[in-house]
């Protein structure tokens, strides 16, 4: 039962944040669908309220699931770290989210060009869109980083160490960079739908642009993740949406 305990209290602590966030990823993608097939939705199910009930059910068992199992997980491979924040890792980590916020805050001026499907998407960047930030920051800093780092990054060492290096005592920073780069890439891969439904359409350019500004940025919460531990990853993916936005409302 020991065992269990600091995962299931690590849980529990995350559970209101996890509600919140997936209520509000739902709420967001309920208020950019189309209203036929909403309308459809409600026909079926009886209510708006029923929809987003059921809408929220399986991304919740998917988010306490990667943080009960994912603390286990990371806790065996020696990935998990003190919560007790560390000077040092927040300043490095404010540095690095400075810095990626302004460079992905630069897809509007650089992709833009290139891409209509961008250049339109940031018409309106400059409004302040409560919702939409709130959902890149909850659903985005928290529950992404307890799927794709505490869960996936962490489950892909374990099983590197029990089949390549179960001979070594500890997992080889090798085995543990090499997880990192394949939970970015797969993170990348995680947007490629999002990014068809926002788009309309996946050319090449749009496939090259998700995976560079994902996979790139994924790696550096991956990197947070096992040098300092996930909080500051979370803190990290939650700083690149707002210092984003904030370049977005001021400048554009």
């Amino acid at each position: 039962m020991k065992t269990f305990k600091k995962p299931l209290i690590f849980t529990l602590v995350l559970l209101p944040f996890i509600i919140a966030g997936i209520y509000l990823s739902v709420m967001y993608s309920i208020s950019s669908a189309n209203s036929s097939v909403l309308d459809e939705a409600i026909k079926q199910l009886g209510s708006k309220q029923i929809v987003i009930i059921i809408s929220m059910i399986q991304p919740i068992l998917l988010a306490v699931i990667s943080a009960f199992f994912g603390y286990i997980i990371s806790e065996k491979v020696g990935l998990m770290r003190s919560f007790k924040l560390s000077v040092k890792a927040l300043i490095i980590t404010l540095i690095l989210s400075l810095i990626g916020g302004i460079i992905f805050s630069l897809d509007a001026w650089i992709f833009a060009k290139w891409i209509p499907e961008v250049a339109e998407s940031y018409k309106s960047a400059g409004e302040v869109d409560a919702l939409s930030l709130l959902t890149a920051v909850l659903y985005g800093g928290l529950i992404e980083e307890l799927m794709m780092r505490l869960f996936l990054m962490s489950l892909l060492v374990f099983l590197a160490h029990k089949i390549f290096f179960k001979k070594e005592a500890t997992v080889p920073i090798g085995a543990i960079i090499g997880a990192n780069v394949i939970s970015a890439l797969l993170f990348a891969a995680g947007h490629l739908p999002s990014t068809a439904a926002t788009f309309g359409t996946l050319t090449p350019l749009i496939v090259f642009r998700c995976f560079l500004m994902n996979g790139t940025f994924g790696l550096v919460f991956g990197y947070l993740y096992r040098k300092y531990g996930i909080q500051y990853a979370i803190i990290a993916h939650m700083l690149f949406h707002i210092v984003a936005r904030t370049v977005w409302v001021i400048a554009l």
